[in-house]
C-alpha cells in the first residue's frame, strides 16, 4: 500500500521575518495535509515535533516507505537575508533505484508548486550533496523547501496557503504512486456485507493489486473517500481500497 514517513521540520528557532517559525508553520501544512492523504489511500507515519533531525530519520529507517517527505523552508545565506525567493526539491543524486525515484518525486512535486507558486520559473528540483534527511534515509527521500521564511512575501506567500501548498504535495504522491487524488470527504463507517466470503483490503484501487488484509463478513470499516467503485478505508491496522459493492454505509 501507498506509506510514506512526514516529517515536518522540528526547528522552532528558524524564525519567520513577521511572524511564527519553521516547525510551526511546516506542522501546519502536515495537518492539512492528513485528511488528503487518508482520503487518497495513502498511509503515513509523521515524526516526533519534538525530536530532532536524526531522531526522524532513525525512526523512518525501522521500517521502510514508498517516500519519506521532509517539509522545511529556508534561509539565505549570510549577507544576502531576505534577498532570496523560490522553493527547492531536494533529491537523492546518483543512479541507484532510491536515487531514481527520490528524483522523480522531486520532479513530479516541483511541477505541482510551479502551478501554485507566484514565481514559477524560481520552483527547481535540485540534487543535494549535503541533507542528511535526504541521504541517510534508507527509503527513498525529498526535502521539500516550500519558500524562504527570511523573505517577507515568501512568507507570507506560506501562510496564506497552506491548504493549496497541502494539496499540491498530495497531489504529487498520488501522481508518483499511480492512484487517484481524492477530496477529503466526511469518515463514514461501512460494514462488510459480502454473504459470508472475506473482502480483500488491497492497496490500490485494482483487482490486480496487492492484498494488505482481509476483511471477514460483517467487519467494520473506516471509509474516508470514495472513487468510482472503491471506497478508501481503514481496517484494524491497514489502510488500503475496498470494492464499494461490499460494503454497506452505516448513517
Amino acid at each position: 500500500m501507498p506509506k510514506i514517513y512526514l516529517s515536518p521540520s522540528t526547528q522552532q528557532y528558524n524564525l519567520y521575518s513577521n511572524t511564527g517559525n519553521e516547525e510551526y508553520w511546516m506542522n501546519q501544512i502536515a495537518d492539512v495535509m492528513e485528511p488528503y492523504l487518508l482520503a487518497s489511500g495513502i498511509e503515513f507515519t509523521r515524526n516526533d515535533p519534538d525530536g530532532t533531525v536524526i531522531d526522524s530519520i532513525n525512526e523512518s529507517n525501522l521500517s521502510r516507505y514508498g517516500m519519506h517527505v521532509a517539509l522545511h523552508s529556508n534561509a539565505s545565506p549570510e549577507g544576502m537575508e531576505g534577498l532570496l525567493r523560490g522553493s527547492d526539491i531536494y533529491y537523492r543524486p546518483g543512479d541507484s533505484d532510491a536515487a531514481v525515484l527520490s528524483r522523480r518525486f522531486a520532479e513530479i512535486v516541483a511541477d505541482k508548486l510551479r502551478e501554485i507558486y507566484p514565481l514559477p520559473v524560481r520552483v527547481n528540483a535540485r540534487p543535494t550533496d549535503y541533507l542528511a534527511e535526504v541521504l541517510q534515509t534508507n527509503s527513498p527521500a525529498v526535502l521539500i523547501e516550500v519558500a524562504y521564511h527570511d523573505n517577507l512575501q515568501d512568507a507570507q506567500w506560506i501562510q496564506q496557503n497552506i491548504d493549496p501548498i497541502a494539496r499540491a504535495i498530495v497531489e504529487a504522491l498520488c501522481e508518483y504512486f499511480g492512484i487517484p487524488f481524492a477530496e477529503p470527504q466526511p469518515v463514514r463507517r461501512g460494514i462488510v456485507h459480502t454473504g459470508g466470503a472475506n473482502l480483500n483490503i488491497r492497496s490500490m484501487p485494482s483487482t490486480r493489486s496487492t492484498i494488505v488484509a482481509i476483511a471477514p463478513n460483517g467487519a467494520e470499516l473506516t471509509i474516508y473517500s470514495q472513487s468510482g467503485d472503491w471506497y478508501a478505508v481503514r481496517y484494524q491496522n491497514a489502510t488500503g481500497y475496498a470494492y464499494s459493492p461490499y460494503v454497506s454505509i452505516q448513517e
